[in-house]
């Protein structure tokens, strides 16, 4: 599996070099470049992507402060002319803090420890998911619910609560969809929208960018639905 990678910067020649440094690498999937945080923010919720390249003195919202902003956490590697943010950017946890003009050969080491993170956090991954753990508790209502996901159809954001829709009925939670989806084995459980996450063995149809899922048809988001079909189709 390739990482997919994005470059945030508002610099046309600086994004240009990031990405053609990213195609020499053979397993590296160069998914696309944006002017500002903004933009990118949905196709980084959606899970889809592992890496990011951002610089930090952009229009609308600074590099640093969009790292703090946003829960769904893929590795950020940062791409600045500035030295002077470098010990703030770490204790953000980025992976690699790289200074332009950027030489190809310290480039070469940021990916390396791309790599290097990207399949220790797959072998974390697919040992959460040979583990056994078939169940998750969720607070509702002032008490820790145990709901199996064999039982779980689909999940909605409904702003700072989220709905889960299961075999046994519908729960109601103080949680974000984001931190819910991530405490979910990926083997099972798929984010198609920016409120909704569904169970991968309850889909019955893919039709259009929309899920049959048990008598629901449930959308799936524009920035989603590349990776979504990819994922179901081959689930």
């Amino acid at each position: 599996m390739k990482i997919k990678c994005i470059i945030i910067d508002d610099e046309p020649l600086a994004a240009e070099v990031i990405e053609n440094y990213l195609k020499e690498f053979s397993n590296v999937e160069y998914v696309g470049s944006f002017n500002n945080p903004l933009e990118a923010l949905e196709l980084i919720e959606s899970g889809e992507i592992e890496a990011v390249f951002i610089d930090i003195n952009m229009p609308k919202m600074n590099g640093l402060e969009f790292i703090r902003s946003i829960e769904a956490k893929p590795s950020f590697i940062i791409t600045t002319a500035y030295r002077e943010y470098a010990v703030e950017s770490y204790d953000l946890d980025v992976l690699d803090y790289l200074v332009k003009p950027i030489p190809f050969n310290r480039f070469l080491k940021s990916i390396n420890k791309l790599s290097l993170k990207f399949n220790a956090d797959r072998s974390m991954e697919n040992a959460h998911d040979s583990a056994g753990k078939s169940f998750i508790f969720l607070k509702v209502d002032k008490k820790l619910v145990r709901i199996k996901y064999d039982d779980i159809h689909f999940i909605e954001s409904l702003k700072d609560y989220i709905k889960v829709f299961t075999s046994e009925g519908d729960f109601l939670a103080h949680k974000s969809l984001t931190s819910i989806t991530e405490e979910l084995p990926k083997s099972k459980f798929l984010r198609i929208h920016r409120s909704f996450t569904v169970s991968l063995d309850k889909i019955d149809a893919l039709e259009g960018n929309s899920v049959l899922l048990k008598g629901k048809r449930i959308p799936i988001g524009r920035k989603y639905v590349n990776h979504a079909k990819d994922v179901i189709l081959n689930a």
